[in-house]
């Protein structure tokens, strides 16, 4: 559809749709659909608006995006402690960051959302036996039996049931003092002391414990100041099953403009961003930051096309183009595509998603990311963006608090051999508390170069 045709909140159903689900019962997702439209927002149009403002500072060089989280959330991981664990990872990266660019970061979490999958296959076969593919658990389970591979479609009411419970809980973490500069040590989480990077951080926490001390002995009162009693902290998910969003779209009661309210951002997949995508039809009419997925397959007179639809305004903050290309393609396929951005004059802000270019199997039969190929095309990224003059404007990662063995690599130093110990992902591999820290402390050294560099051109 033509981005300057009517748009209302079901107008995708008459564009090409894929990777969706077949639902055997269309009464039975009619009455979920019908349900979840009477449910409250999980996120509200003010809060997306605060995150699109947050996002046009990163896209004039003003900022920094941090985006992580589960690739796939599932029912069975759901637990208080795991939502507050990913929690504190994501802050300390966030102090890291900010700590070494002196810029603000922007927290946004994979996560309250974040259930479906597009598969390669709409079917898998194990043992003879033919099934549907796992979707994720907002759609079907991940045992393989033909009761659980069903599409279900009230599978949808519980992961909108475990969303608002995750949002509850980050929404008390981020505002309710968990998140106050002076817990900085206490976010270090018992399972990573033994991380190389452990000292290195607590060096750091020390430091910013000084910093405050030093303000009130200037009778600055630390626990006066909002910035550091608490943070924003949003969240994201691939807005792929379209029957849910659009049962959570609303219209903005102040400005009459349509919100997903399912979370603060959504992205398009690589599989979904092609023109006449239903998908791109959706998310074009929604006032919600777009993210969108940049591969090898993608031509810079299609992203050209995309982002006219997408961002016909040229709105600031509306798009993040995240970058998924893996660490031998990056600088060869990045600058085309920064290039026709820059010619165009469109203003976005540049993410780097080193996790989905960067998948291998080994010879045990697990799928695993290497550390230093995730490292590779970070460093990739950050090279084309200082040698066309663009912001490396953020990472996005899949990553857990919790102390898994599947992504290789690291000082922790994950052999093949480990993988086995505690892979735990019902999806694509995951970096560890360890690694994701020794990541940012690899990214800011990163972006420490960017300054360095702005600030000879400056003078």
């Amino acid at each position: 559809m033509s981005s300057q045709s009517l748009w209302t909140p079901d107008s995708w159903k008459a564009a090409e749709a894929r990777h969706l689900p077949v639902y055997e019962d269309a009464v039975d997702l009619g009455r979920v659909e019908t349900t979840l439209a009477k449910f409250p927002p999980l996120v509200f149009a003010g809060e997306a608006r605060a995150l699109k403002a947050d996002l046009a500072n990163v896209a004039a060089g003003k900022g920094f995006l941090l985006q992580g989280g589960d690739c796939a959330e599932s029912f069975a991981e759901f637990h208080p402690d795991n939502i507050r664990d990913t929690f504190r990872v994501l802050l300390q990266m966030a102090v890291v960051l900010t700590f070494a660019s002196k810029q603000p970061v922007i927290k946004l979490g994979r996560m309250a959302g974040q259930f479906a999958k597009p598969r390669s296959a709409p079917t898998e076969t194990q043992g003879g036996l033919e099934l549907p593919s796992y979707l994720g658990d907002i759609i079907n389970g991940i045992e393989f039996d033909a009761g659980t591979r069903r599409n279900d479609p009230e599978r949808m009411l519980r992961a909108y049931s475990q969303s608002a419970s995750t949002l509850n809980l980050l929404r008390a973490f981020s505002t309710g003092g968990y998140a106050n500069l002076r817990q900085v040590h206490k976010w270090t989480l018992d399972h990573i002391a033994r991380s190389p990077w452990t000292d290195k951080f607590a060096d750091m926490a020390d430091r910013i414990g000084e910093a405050l001390d030093f303000m009130a002995a200037c009778g600055v009162d630390p626990t006066t100041v909002p910035q550091l009693q608490g943070t924003s902290f949003y969240t994201s998910h691939e807005a792929l099953l379209l029957p849910y969003e659009q049962a959570l779209t609303r219209r903005d009661s102040l400005t009459g403009d349509w919100y997903d309210c399912s979370a603060h951002m959504l992205w398009i997949g690589d599989r979904t961003r092609f023109e006449g995508s239903a998908h791109v039809e959706f998310l074009r009419g929604v006032g919600n930051p777009i993210g969108m997925k940049c591969g090898p397959s993608l031509t810079p007179d299609a992203l050209l096309k995309l982002l006219d639809t997408l961002n016909p305004g040229r709105e600031p903050g509306r798009i993040t183009l995240i970058s998924r290309f893996g660490d031998d393609k990056v600088e060869a396929g990045l600058p085309a595509l920064v290039r026709a951005v820059q010619r165009e004059g469109h203003v976005v802000v540049w993410s780097c998603d080193p996790m989905h270019g960067n998948i291998i199997k080994t010879n045990s039969g697990y799928k695993t990311r290497p550390f230093d190929r995730i490292l590779r095309e970070v460093r990739g990224f950050f090279a084309v963006h200082r040698a066309e003059g663009t912001h490396a404007g953020g990472i996005h990662i899949e990553m857990t608090g919790q102390d898994v063995t599947e992504c290789t690599g690291g000082l922790v130093d994950i052999t093949n051999e480990a993988l086995a110990d505690r892979y735990h992902t019902h999806c694509d591999p995951r970096l560890n508390a360890a690694q994701s820290i020794e990541l940012a402390f690899l990214l800011a050294e990163m972006l420490n170069l960017e300054a360095t560099d702005r600030a000879k051109q400056a003078a």
